[in-house]
């Protein structure tokens, strides 16, 4: 195992003015400027596009095939991966962001996700090989000094239909995945008396042992003087949401999907001059008649082009996966020819539509109301409080192992419930 990094950033290197390099734990002082070079003619075909500058876990833009870019409008482009697992992760946006979606566990799931605006088809490059992008909302865009950590979540990282030689290459990254429910595989933490910035890379997540994971967490807290207790507070009560999301439904299981934590690194919290940006500019706006979750998105979602209309049933979200889907175009996503069944044993019924579960939300009252009580502690210590829960965003994210289900995720289930009782004791210590 590699030796756990930290890196510090100086602030200046992270401004978005032009092609950036990659600063991660791996780069090479004496490849940056060749590196330099190469992202620049990239992002120079790409329409003022540049890699995102406050990635801290997934493909990075120049380092791997596929990676993540910011669009001059201020949202994110995170490109498609190679079928199955881009169409299945386009497939699953398209679904709960539907124009006519009335489902109402898939309406309610929308406020624990970035804001979903479409495909972005990449410039015609000199080969003809353009590249088909997701257009997503860019969850750190307000925040001033936005300290940020990638969560994996779940007992699994791997989903039914991987290959023995993909399961055990997932579970030898982190053996204690099943164990402890969730793996760290990044931070990005703002530090107030030196203006700068920690980075912890997915070698320093691996290094958690159980004895650890508490410790290794609270640095994401940490801002160099103080344990930020008000943030700690405001993400028990978002994860506690989506818990409470997973609870009530049973549609759909997820595999390799993680969560992402962002709070503002100044502090005391200042909503003062912090302004709110809306959607991408040059939007119009469209009748629909669905069930208003989110009339802003859904009206740009609705100017969107798609190369064919998508079919959003979970089924067809199963079916893609089985069926496979032609390896050329991303943007080519329709999902014929049928191929072998990777489980031949499996009851496929298992994985048909299942429809709503009828029992109710456990409403967490008890829970809630304590955090509460906890938040107005951190608001005494803390002074202003006008805005401290909006000052933190806890976001699901990376949807390409997500499979209809027909019982609760219980492996998600058990990584949020162990992330909140690391949580509380970071916050209790």
């Amino acid at each position: 195992m590699k030796t756990p990094l930290v890196v510090r950033i100086p602030l200046g290197r992270l401004e978005i003015n032009g092609p950036m390099v990659n600063l991660g734990v791996n780069c090479h002082s004496g490849s940056v400027k060749e590196k330099n070079a190469q992202e620049g003619s990239q992002a120079a075909h790409l329409n003022g596009c540049v890699p995102l500058s406050h990635q801290v876990a997934g493909h990075k833009y120049g380092v791997d095939k596929v990676g993540i870019l910011q669009h001059p409008d201020g949202t994110v482009l995170k490109q498609l991966q190679p079928p199955p697992r881009g169409p299945r992760e386009l497939q699953f946006y398209s679904m709960v962001y539907a124009a006519d979606c009335c489902d109402p566990y898939l309406l309610d799931l929308q406020k624990h996700l970035p804001k979903y605006y479409g495909t972005w088809p990449s410039p015609e490059p000199p080969n003809g090989n353009r590249k088909l992008y997701l257009k997503l909302e860019d969850v750190t865009r307000r925040f001033q000094k936005p300290c940020i950590m990638d969560v994996k979540i779940g007992q699994k990282s791997y989903d039914p239909y991987a290959s023995q030689e993909k399961r055990e290459q997932q579970i030898k990254k982190y053996p204690l995945m099943e164990e402890i429910g969730f793996l760290v595989l990044g931070m990005r933490v703002y530090k107030v008396n030196s203006d700068d910035y920690d980075s912890y890379d997915q070698h320093y997540g691996r290094g958690l042992l159980k004895h650890t994971i508490r410790d290794g967490l609270s640095k994401f807290f940490y801002n160099g003087t103080k344990l930020r207790k008000d943030a700690i507070t405001a993400s028990i009560l978002k994860v506690q949401n989506i818990l409470q999301w997973f609870e009530g439904q049973s549609q759909l299981t997820f595999y390799a999907s993680s969560l992402l934590f962002v709070y503002e690194g100044l502090s005391p919290p200042s909503p003062e001059g912090q302004s709110l940006r809306g959607p991408p500019e040059n939007t119009t706006s469209t009748d629909l008649t669905c069930c208003e979750p989110n009339e802003e998105v859904l009206e740009y979602n609705n100017n969107i082009r798609v190369a064919e209309p998508l079919d959003y049933s979970l089924s067809t979200m199963y079916n893609m996966h089985k069926k496979g889907c032609n390896r050329g175009h991303h943007g080519n996503i329709a999902a014929t020819g049928a191929t072998t069944d990777p489980n031949p044993h499996q009851d496929n019924s298992t994985w048909t539509f299942p429809g709503l579960v009828s029992a109710e939300q456990p409403n967490g009252n008890g829970v809630k109301a304590q955090l509460k009580e906890e938040a107005d502690v951190a608001v005494r210590v803390w002074g202003d409080s006008e805005g401290t829960a909006s000052e933190v965003e806890v976001r699901m994210i990376d949807f390409a192992h997500v499979f209809p289900g027909e019982s609760q995720d219980q492996g998600y289930i058990y990584g949020l419930k162990h992330l909140l009782e690391v949580l509380q004791q970071i916050l209790h210590q």
